[in-house]
């Protein structure tokens, strides 16, 4: 069902919906490259930020803004970063198929060295680099586990104790994103597959679905209840799907990130929706796109809370701190276009949203589901 949430980007930044930004701070350490990837970290003030320029920066967050704390170097180029559950650790991929990790409760602040903890390798020894495109941590047992996802196909979970990884997930495709929430586990990769598995019996896929978004999967994010799951496509769509059967009248489409010409109100411009994120409290989500714009959203109430003004460049990473108060977004080149497009012309921009009043609130009245 497209445009539940009755009208697009374009025409409700004019509605009384139209998000602040003048209070929104820019961190002014930055990366040397495009950012590809945020995270906070669920125990303390802290935000992980992963860099095209091979390095990975670690972030205090206080009440003006954010200095840099830690950083380390990767082989390559770095993709996806994530924090350990307890907050100590912070892991991330990169292009090269490797996997590395800091332990920051042992580490002095400034330059810090990782150590490979996990890794991908193509078995058919092919041009292609099985880059780590995505890293999350999960709990299993009372054991912290770190699942790697890479363009090798699969999926390979460690204990952080062995270079044999416990157990892989085949996954038919390239791995392009992946979300855990409590057992969750949420796999996209190429050709519109989606694997929903659960984090008690790994290895084993619970359900394979198409993408109900006809265009290639770009993002998937888990809800904060881990009873369903959000999808955006490069097309300027997102899907919200639940897990279970009896929930399947609940999943519905909208469109989203995109522009209309004033003239004609056509639709003229259709952008890739690159971010989503989940309020940690509330239950709602955030998403972000090429079009340079970032928007709340209230899924149980198919209603838009805020729709935000373009911040001057693609929005290629998201995320909610741990009370859900700081939404950090990245601004830099998203390769939609190529190698040759990434000139220096092209902003980087790390940036931390108050979320302020009832910004991220569920729309009063709205039904949980």
């Amino acid at each position: 069902m497209a445009g539940l949430f009755g009208t697009s980007a374009a025409t409700a930044a004019a509605s009384s919906t139209t998000g602040d930004t003048s209070k929104d701070v820019e961190v002014s350490q930055l990366p040397g490259d495009s950012i590809s990837d945020l995270s906070f970290c669920p125990t303390a003030d802290f935000l992980a930020v992963a860099s095209w320029d091979k390095k990975v920066y670690i972030y205090e967050v206080n009440g003006s803004g954010a200095s840099g704390k830690w950083f380390f170097e990767m082989p390559g180029h770095v993709l996806c970063v994530a924090w350990s559950t307890d907050g100590t650790r912070v892991a991330a991929g990169d292009s090269t198929g490797v996997c590395s990790m800091v332990d920051l409760s042992k580490t002095a602040p400034g330059a810090a060295t990782a150590t490979q903890v996990a890794g991908h390798t193509d078995p058919n020894n092919q041009a292609i680099t099985p880059a780590v495109k995505c890293v999350r941590f999960f709990q299993s047992a009372g054991k912290e586990i770190l699942a790697t996802g890479s363009w090798d196909k699969t999926v390979k979970f460690w204990d952080l104790t062995s270079p044999t990884p416990l157990g892989t997930l085949e996954c038919g495709e390239r791995v392009y994103t992946m979300d855990v929430k409590n057992d969750l586990l949420v796999v996209g990769t190429a050709e519109r597959h989606i694997h929903i598995i659960n984090l008690k019996d790994p290895t084993k896929i619970y359900k394979t679905i198409t993408s109900p978004l006809k265009w290639q999967t770009r993002v998937v994010s888990c809800f904060s209840d881990a009873t369903g799951f959000a999808v955006g496509s490069i097309e300027g769509r997102c899907a919200i799907q639940y897990v279970e059967d009896k929930d399947t009248s609940l999943n519905f489409s909208f469109k989203c990130h995109r522009q209309q010409d004033p003239n004609t109100r056509d639709i003229a411009k259709v952008y890739s929706v690159n971010a989503i994120s989940f309020h940690p409290i509330h239950g709602t989500f955030s998403t972000a796109g090429s079009d340079g714009t970032f928007h709340f959203w209230d899924k149980d109430a198919k209603h838009r809370l805020k729709g935000y003004p373009e911040v001057g460049g693609s929005i290629t990473a998201t995320a909610f701190s741990r009370d859900g108060n700081i939404f950090a977004y990245a601004v830099s080149y998203d390769w939609s276009k190529g190698y040759s497009h990434n000139t220096p012309q092209n902003p980087i921009k790390l940036k931390l949203h108050p979320v302020i009043g009832d910004e991220c609130k569920p729309r009063p009245g709205s039904k949980k589901r």
